[in-house]
């Protein structure tokens, strides 16, 4: 098979005839073999009733509906892990991004040779204030701290080789850095290509205030976990010793000064206790580094998640 679909939706149930008509006409009219793989994640509409009429239509189409909502990564992970063709086309379902560009995507992954190409929306639609000067700042940010050079990380449109979402694991709110966890699983040829951005069609955006919050939390996150994630205790055992170090030699300095030189109240010096303070801190963080490698050796499963109902 040379191509998959995988859409991740909430509650789009006015869009999803449209996408998957448009999405059958691009792939008839260059002859792939495909599959669109729909993954409803918690609708509350007749989103999973429309997915379950069309797949009587298309024979192309496999679902997952989850039991209640669990996030966007949530979805491309099941997504990822039902997909079998070659490239795999992630895609949002509220008709904003245009199936019309997956014969070029599929393209520069099959014959340019990247790993991974993500879509850039060089002209947006979204209101400035809310989304499209956040996602600028949140764009310079990423790139400045991960070395990609990608104008674009949160675009829905990417294309993947196959063993690029086999290989990386998207959880909690990580599906905004993909291409920084591809970089860390050692997929070094990351590009992107200019794609049509379409005015929202049907119902509304689904992403509240809250990524705000979330998205910077994230990213620090997925750059301690590309970091540090396999070796915790180099990042907290490092500073730990050396708050621990810094301790100890003031108060080695200390006891000398009250022993040798016959200094006293050196207990009332706010230095004893900027020292005391280091060698507590030291510790603290040693044992924090040395539990979270053995939770890293031991770690439960992230990605289980309750589903109510599939379609193969």
């Amino acid at each position: 098979m040379q191509i998959s679909v995988v859409i991740s939706l909430l509650n789009e149930e006015e869009s999803l005839k449209e996408l998957m008509e448009w999405i059958h006409k691009v792939m008839t009219a260059h002859n792939f073999s495909y599959e669109v793989i729909f993954v409803d994640d918690g609708s509350t509409d007749n989103s999973w009733n429309v997915i379950t009429e069309l797949s009587k239509q298309y024979e192309q189409i496999k679902a997952i509906k989850f039991r209640r909502n669990y996030g966007k990564s949530a979805g491309l992970y099941k997504g990822f892990e039902k997909a079998e063709g070659d490239v795999v086309i992630t895609m949002d379902a509220d008709l904003q991004d245009s199936p019309d560009e997956i014969p070029e995507l599929y393209r520069m992954i099959t014959e340019e040779g990247y790993d991974l190409v993500s879509g850039w929306k060089k002209k947006r639609y979204d209101p400035v204030l809310t989304k499209n000067l956040p996602s600028k700042l949140y764009n310079a940010t990423v790139r400045m701290m991960s070395g990609i050079k990608l104008h674009d990380f949160n675009c829905g449109l990417k294309a993947y080789k196959k063993k690029v979402v086999k290989s990386i694991e998207v959880y909690g709110d990580m599906h905004r850095y993909i291409p920084v966890l591809a970089k860390w699983a050692g997929f070094k040829k990351i590009g992107e290509k200019v794609v049509l951005h379409q005015e929202r069609k049907y119902g509304v955006s689904k992403f509240g205030l809250e990524r705000f919050v979330r998205g910077p939390l994230d990213l620090m996150s997925v750059m301690f976990i590309s970091k540090f994630g396999k070796r915790p205790m180099h990042f907290f055992g490092g500073i730990g010793m050396i708050c621990f170090l810094i301790g100890f030699a003031i108060l080695i300095y200390l006891s000398y000064m009250k022993f040798f030189a016959l200094q006293y109240h050196m207990t009332e010096r706010p230095l004893f206790y900027f020292g005391i303070v280091c060698l507590i801190l030291g510790v603290q963080l040693f044992s924090t580094g040395f539990i979270a490698e053995m939770i890293s050796r031991f770690s439960a499963n992230r990605n289980e998640y309750l589903c109510d109902e599939f379609i193969k």
